[in-house]
């Protein structure tokens, strides 16, 4: 195949009449695929559906003596506190366990910082002039929204191999109104990088203008390698209170993509000081969460090696999803030269870069071939890709052979809007 960027216009002309009638033929297969968010495929729920066989017994609902089905523990069950931080690297006095959404929690932090303020605030940021965050881009969708909500200053740092681009953070916390910084610090969403260890010395180390600055640290991916073995991760925790930054970090994770995102167990992580003060706020709120669900998945996963077990059957389920996007890719794209992408070992995404200018109508050619997929733009604060380049491929939801027919759409419209920013 001739690269499009190296073709004669004839030749350009010729392949898009070409690629016209392909996408024509499929969209006239009436296609209704939905590959817009990163959920587990039905597989992936079934495999771990026997969670619902446990506590049949009464002895099943006592939990280090505390009874499951009562008030009270409002931090979570100690032995949920002792599962994640295991997984975490850290103590479980760090943990607070929650409901079955990490970004729940995330948002009741931004919430509560904005409301009241963190325990190093001098007022609450409601009443800052202008707060600022940082959001490494492309990112994540849902975090964006959560800080854009309170009506904050959203600023784009760019992603590099080894993280966010730390020359770029460095320089933004020099101004006190930059309040914190999201992460996904492990199989990056979009992208799947792993933040190098040099880029976690240089973030823990990080001495901001704002004392009261916050690390969003959203582990969402801590165990979720598709190929390989398991990747040993840091304890944010512990690196940040080695530079005297133990207040500056809150991390989160649950069990979302590990049993259920609709039934699963979240937590957020931080130095005892923040969950000391938090507990107070979170306490007016709530009683406690639902601890019959925290023991159910306390019994179910029972530590870390069992944890890591279950997701050796997750991936067994996910990496030929991922293999037949990226192979599909190689074959058809790559030789074109309008696109590039990583080969992901973990996470739920590959990150494509189509030919700048092309992405929104790449995916409207996908919608209106019967292919949902996430918004163009999405992977970037307001929504605004200045490149209109990034695509999120979300492989997880469809069946092998609904994503194949999938990808041959996408990467038809590839083609076709490739060839009509350089002229047909």
């Amino acid at each position: 195949m001739t690269a499009y960027p190296k073709m004669t216009a004839e030749e350009r002309k010729a392949e898009y009449a070409k690629v016209t009638k392909e996408y024509e033929d499929l969209k006239a297969r009436g296609l209704k695929l939905n590959m817009a968010r990163g959920k587990p495929g039905k597989a992936q729920l079934d495999l771990v559906s026997d969670i619902f066989d446990l506590m049949q017994k009464p002895e099943d609902y006592v939990s280090d003596g505390v009874d499951v089905r009562n008030y009270g523990e409002l931090s979570g069950l100690p032995a949920a506190k002792r599962l994640f931080a295991e997984i975490l690297g850290c103590r479980p006095e760090q943990v607070f366990v929650g409901g079955n959404a990490s970004l729940q929690l995330m948002y009741d932090t931004i919430s509560k910082a904005y409301t009241h303020g963190l325990l190093r605030s001098e007022r609450p940021w409601c009443r800052e002039p202008v707060v600022k965050f940082l959001c490494p881009s492309p990112g994540y969708d849902r975090h964006f929204k959560v800080t854009e909500s309170f009506g904050f200053e959203l600023i784009t740092i760019p992603m590099t191999e080894e993280g966010p681009d730390m020359d770029a953070v460095e320089e933004a916390i020099k101004d006190p109104a930059v309040k914190g910084m999201w992460n996904v610090p492990k199989y990056s969403n979009p992208d799947g990088f792993i933040y190098s260890a040099e880029t976690i010395r240089r973030i823990a180390s990080m001495k901001p203008a704002a004392a009261d600055f916050l690390l969003m640290w959203d582990n969402a991916y801590c165990v979720h390698e598709f190929e390989g073995d398991f990747v040993e991760f840091p304890d944010i925790l512990a690196e940040c209170a080695k530079y005297g930054n133990a207040d500056m970090v809150f991390e989160f994770a649950s069990t979302s993509k590990i049993t259920f995102p609709g039934g699963g167990i979240s937590c957020f992580a931080c130095s005892e000081a923040n969950m000391a003060y938090m507990e107070k706020l979170i306490g007016i709120q709530t009683i406690s969460f639902d601890k019959v669900n925290q023991q159910r998945h306390v019994l179910y996963l029972k530590d870390k090696a069992h944890t890591l077990e279950l997701m050796k059957k997750h991936a067994a389920i996910m990496g030929p999803k991922f293999r037949c996007v990226v192979d599909a890719l190689d074959r058809e794209i790559a030789p074109l030269e309008i696109a590039s992408w990583r080969r992901p070992t973990g996470g739920y995404f590959v990150s494509l870069y189509a030919m700048p200018g092309t992405a929104r109508r790449t995916l409207a050619l996908c919608k209106e071939a019967g292919v949902t997929m996430t918004g163009a733009g999405a992977t970037y604060p307001y929504g605004k890709d200045p490149q209109d380049s990034n695509i999120r491929i979300a492989p997880s939801l469809p069946p092998l052979e609904e994503l194949e027919q999938a990808i041959a759409v996408l990467c038809v419209c590839l083609k076709m809007a490739a060839l009509e920013c350089l002229g047909v």
